[in-house]
């Protein structure tokens, strides 16, 4: 007789679960972030928001966006950190991974610029968990006919 212990996880929910372990390493003081990259369901990359290699992060130094009163979803220039979406890419070019025709799960809805980025990279499917202020984003990802999928608790819903 199986019981709950014995259920296995739908792939959209191990590979956000996946993501959500991910953003524990982010060093960012307002959201921590993780993405997951996979295809074929394999992962072929992780990334997490924070500082560049080698550089002080913010859970050490501080955030200059906190200090500027500069609200979530605006200038985005305006930080030390990566979003997680953009490490999980450069990881991917980093190493020699293609990431064509890719699924991106992600803890929070991408910015537009880590849109743009998506877009570029050939990833097809985005899912993700969190509301990010940025509808432009969104916009751009419908146009290039990249699939937007809410995270939900019994099923991904596809975003209008």
């Amino acid at each position: 007789m199986r019981n709950n212990h014995d259920i296995r996880p739908s792939w959209d929910d191990y590979f956000m679960q996946i993501a959500h372990l991910v953003a524990k390493r982010s060093t960012c003081l307002r959201r921590r972030v993780g993405a997951v990259i996979v295809r074929n369901k394999r992962i072929l990359c992780t990334g997490y928001n924070g500082a560049p290699r080698g550089m002080t992060h913010c859970s050490e130094m501080g955030c200059l966006r906190e200090k500027l009163n500069i609200p979530s979803g605006q200038r985005h220039e305006v930080c030390r950190g990566l979003h997680a979406e953009q490490n999980a890419i450069i990881q991917a070019a980093l190493y020699g991974i293609s990431i064509k025709n890719s699924v991106l799960y992600c803890t929070h809805q991408p910015c537009m610029s880590c849109s743009k980025m998506i877009i570029n990279a050939g990833i097809k499917k985005i899912t993700f968990q969190g509301d990010y202020p940025d509808t432009l984003a969104q916009d751009i990802l419908r146009e290039a006919q990249v699939e937007l999928t809410k995270y939900g608790e019994k099923k991904c819903l596809k975003m209008p």
